[in-house]
């Protein structure tokens, strides 16, 4: 059965997370690119549902040997440090010019 509470949060969460992301621009740019709508949803569909395949799978497996508080903990100093990096790209690609 399904657990309606897990499923509008997990759909909330990726909905609200994805909008405007490099993944919506690159698709974006394929539909302007290509002038086929239908297939660049198809094929974007097709990827982010492979992507979240194997996020969950990996989670399940991962949960079974490292503490959930850990896991957040290392996910939220992962995405700190891609951000810092990212800005640190940014200024320095401005600085250089």
């Amino acid at each position: 059965m399904i657990d309606w509470q897990v499923f509008l949060l997990a759909f909330s969460t990726l909905f609200f997370a994805e909008m405007g992301d490099k993944t919506q621009l690159a698709v974006f740019s394929l539909v302007t690119d290509s002038k086929a709508p239908l297939t660049v949803f198809l094929g974007a569909s097709l990827a982010l549902a492979a992507v979240t395949l194997i996020g969950v799978l990996f989670g399940g497996i991962v949960t079974k040997f490292i503490p959930v508080t850990y896991l957040k903990l290392a996910s939220g100093l992962l995405f700190t440090g891609i951000g810092f990096y990212t800005l640190w790209e940014t200024f320095s690609t401005l600085l250089i010019k």
